[in-house]
């Protein structure tokens, strides 16, 4: 069953972008439920079509697993909340969300935005992958050829699609040639 409820959670700052252009570029029919940062809710308010969330809200929609939300993405996913997620912290709504998709055995992928990646924060991306988590930094696939940095954030987008179950046309899939 393809996704309709889509949460896209934006927490810090680096990469933030990312999470914007992955909220805009929702193909039409999903029902996008943003959680962002002060910055990030500036630029969203002005499309219409999304829901926000204040982050520090954990009583909003996206708190309950009644609410039906089919997939999650973080990202940017900041080591700090990589953490909470980790270890089951839910003091905000991202994160808090986040558990929500865990408990419900949901699709949650989350897009660390560090490099080089610490011991503690691979071996929290590893627990967290062994509870089913997928852990999808935004890594560039160079097959593609991109030829530009809306190329290159096409790819990533759609590669997050693809994980959640999202159609999409965003990049250009290996065709083995």
């Amino acid at each position: 069953m393809k996704p309709t409820k889509i949460i896209i959670a934006v927490s810090g700052a680096s990469g933030a972008h990312l999470g914007l252009r992955a909220a805009q570029l929702l193909p039409q029919g999903y029902e996008g439920h943003i959680i962002a940062t002060d910055h990030a809710k500036t630029v969203l308010e002005k499309e219409n079509r999304f829901h926000l969330h204040d982050p520090e809200n954990i009583a909003a929609p996206t708190a309950s697993g009644s609410f039906g939300a089919d997939a999650m993405l973080v990202a940017p996913c900041s080591m700090n909340t990589l953490a909470k997620i980790a270890c089951g912290m839910a003091d905000n709504l991202v994160t808090r969300s986040a558990a929500v998709m865990l408990k419900e055995r949901r699709r949650l992928v989350l897009a660390p935005r560090e490099m080089p990646f610490s011991p503690i924060a691979l071996e929290q991306m590893h627990k967290l992958s062994q509870y089913g988590v997928v852990i999808a930094p935004p890594v560039m696939g160079y097959y593609a050829e991109h030829d530009t940095i809306d190329a290159m954030e096409r790819f990533i987008i759609g590669k997050w699609f693809d994980l959640l179950g999202i159609d999409n046309e965003l990049y250009t899939r290996w065709s083995g040639q």
